[in-house]
């Protein structure tokens, strides 16, 4: 069945490119209501955005959706991902600014926000889109693709000259609580000198050591060192399972990045709805239910308490 909150959440911080202070509030929504933004801060031109992968622009750095107005958000990508990762299908996200609060770099904070606040089942099925041939999207050595597969998993290989990160791959069986386990709190990662290029160009003005983990060769900067020795990709999962809620449903399919990013991901979703026979909307019973990301997560599953406890 679907899901939403049972009352308000709010999160305050700043943007990650921005550097500007943000405050968002996740609203309960009605069944069959989808995820939608709504800037409060804009006025004479429609503020709502709908979080849907036909809304995407191009963007490098982060997952960015503009409705026909030219009103956007972006940075959306964690809070996505936590809302899949935590079974929550249908809610109102308003926000004062252009840019989702980046917090600690990586998705727990949300994910803790909603277990603390409850989660609310809908008396409605929820509509997975099932993968029923293989569609994939390349650039030069990188490469997004979708396969058929009874529940969601996540495959995913990184490589970096960077001695610190070097190459790492890792692969996930998405079911139930795997997301909230293994990684929601795995942050957002840069290098020193990507850092520097891009403050220069009047980007990643709110990226500090506390809210990404920076490289510099073999040296991680950020206190603390690493919360996994494989954070990097765990990370680069993490961002997939928020680009791929974009579909508008849960994936039931096997999906693989070899080195992708954010506009590959999106790439591979128009490819796949650009092709009829590739996909096909089911409603989902208890049997397959139950194999979706997030069912029956609790707060002991989050990373955090779980080291407190060890």
């Amino acid at each position: 069945m679907q899901n939403t909150l049972k009352s308000a959440v709010t999160f305050t911080g700043v943007g990650l490119h921005s550097g500007k202070p943000v405050r968002m509030t996740l609203r309960p929504a009605s069944a069959n209501y989808g995820i939608w933004f709504h800037r409060t801060d804009v006025r004479g031109a429609d503020p709502m955005i709908r979080a849907i992968w036909s809304a995407v622009t191009p963007s490098r750095l982060c997952t960015v959706v503009e409705n026909d107005a030219g009103v956007s958000v972006s940075t959306i990508e964690h809070v996505m991902a936590a809302l899949s990762g935590s079974a929550i299908h249908n809610v109102l996200i308003e926000i004062d600014g252009p840019e989702v609060p980046i917090l600690d770099g990586s998705a727990e904070p949300f994910v803790a926000a909603f277990l603390a606040c409850g989660i609310v089942r809908q008396d409605a099925p929820v509509r997975a889109i099932r993968v029923l041939k293989a569609v994939e999207y390349r650039e030069g050595e990188a490469l997004a693709r979708l396969e058929p597969s009874d529940m969601l998993e996540i495959d995913f290989r990184i490589e970096f000259t960077d001695r610190a990160i070097g190459t790492q791959s890792r692969h996930l069986n998405m079911s139930n609580g795997a997301f909230v386990r293994e990684l929601s709190d795995s942050r957002t990662f840069c290098r020193q000198s990507d850092v520097d290029a891009m403050k220069s160009n009047g980007l990643a003005l709110g990226g500090t050591v506390h809210n990404a983990v920076v490289f510099d060769g073999d040296r991680v900067l950020s206190p603390g060192g690493l919360r996994h020795a494989d954070e990097p990709v765990r990370h680069k999962m993490l961002d997939a399972v928020g680009d791929l809620a974009l579909a508008g449903g849960p994936i039931l399919g096997r999906y693989t990045g070899i080195r992708a990013g954010h506009a590959m991901t999106n790439q591979l979703l128009r490819a796949l709805f650009a092709d009829p026979d590739a996909y096909q909307l089911v409603l989902v019973g208890d049997n397959v239910g139950g194999k979706l990301p997030g069912v029956g997560v609790h707060r002991g599953d989050l990373p955090s308490q779980r080291r407190i406890h060890a």
